[in-house]
């Protein structure tokens, strides 16, 4: 079977391997679309600490299920599936809190073991989730990026009437802002520096948005809140110069979502992050939110399938990677139709 395979930073191409069978507890899925996310563009670049080489990528995929490993129950051949990429030991400290996603012995599906970019991959049943019917395989694949959205907007714990700012309107920002307008967030400023995703942004239902490039988004805030600042705000841009901004246009009480994962550091004021006692909380993949976020898109509050920019063949991801290393201000989502 065909599968795409980074063997280190750089090296990666499109390789035969053996069609693997169900392993004891786990299903084999045979995939149908994948997404080419960021974090996999980090992987390629070798920006990624965790990865061990040579990796199989990919962890937004759905397909339908061909086999079952011995002791599997919960899941049958021809199910219709999408899969959660966390894996989690179930006994640390952070999963006996229900904090899976920050396990002590994580494990990320096309991170530490093989993902979604080969025809067919073997997959814990407890990652499997069972689509509804309506809801197709690509908008399936698209899952895993909006549990994040769900995952950084609960973990800022919006009040009624609250005011989000989303900052960047790439991918993770147009699905923060699908779900903060389907969750009831209803003012919702999103800003960039890109003409055409804020145009993207303002189609998903942004109340506005501000180019960072030709306004000055501070000031526009402040004249937006009368000078009391954003209750929430949603780092989707993850530039680490930006949080000095965040805290100064925060609310006092206010909350900020930050998804970046660099190393590079930040410079925190903390009289500002103390005099409004600030809750800066970092948010990592998902925690359980697979569900939540499957009955959202099978509802209509979400729609998936306006991310999409691109949809290619499998043997043009090579093509793909070239793209968005070279063109990303072309693309939103590029997604891969491996099967059937």
């Amino acid at each position: 079977m065909q599968a795409f395979q980074v063997n280190a930073p750089q090296d990666y191409r499109l390789v035969e391997t053996e069609v693997p069978d169900a392993a004891p507890g786990e299903v084999l899925v045979s995939v149908a679309f994948a997404g080419i996310c960021g974090s996999d563009m980090h992987i390629i670049h070798g920006d990624n600490a965790f990865v061990r080489f040579p990796r199989i990528t990919g962890h937004e995929f759905a397909g339908v299920v061909e086999a079952v490993g011995e002791g599997v129950e919960d899941v049958a051949i021809g199910d219709r599936v999408c899969i959660d990429p966390v894996i989690n030991c179930g006994h640390c400290y952070p999963c006996r809190i229900g904090r899976p996603n920050v396990c002590t012995a994580l494990e990320v599906i096309g991170v530490h073991r093989n993902g979604g970019f080969e025809e067919r991959v073997n997959v814990p049943a407890g990652n499997v989730h069972r689509l509804p019917e309506g809801l197709g395989l690509d908008a399936a694949a698209l899952v895993e990026p909006y549990t994040i959205a769900a995952n950084v907007l609960d973990r800022m714990q919006p009040h009624p009437g609250d005011r989000l700012l989303i900052l960047g309107a790439g991918v993770i920002g147009l699905t923060i802002l699908q779900v903060a307008r389907a969750l009831g967030i209803e003012d919702v400023t999103v800003s960039d520096v890109i003409d055409a995703r804020l145009e993207t942004a303002r189609e998903l239902g942004a109340t506005r948005t501000l180019n960072g490039a030709e306004q000055d988004v501070e000031a526009e805030v402040q004249a937006l809140t009368d000078g009391e600042g954003m209750p929430l705000i949603a780092d989707a841009a993850c530039v680490p110069a930006l949080l000095p901004q965040m805290l100064r246009m925060a609310s006092p009480a206010g909350r900020i979502g930050l998804l970046g994962f660099t190393p590079t550091p930040s410079d925190l004021a903390q009289l500002e992050v103390i005099k409004k006692e600030l809750t800066l909380v970092g948010s990592r993949l998902n925690n359980r939110k697979f569900p939540e976020v499957i009955d959202l898109m099978a509802s209509g509050r979400l729609d998936p399938l306006a991310l999409i920019s691109h949809r290619l063949p499998f043997d043009d991801m090579p093509g793909a990677i070239e793209m968005l290393d070279n063109h990303p201000e072309r693309a939103r989502k590029v997604l891969i139709q491996i099967g059937s």
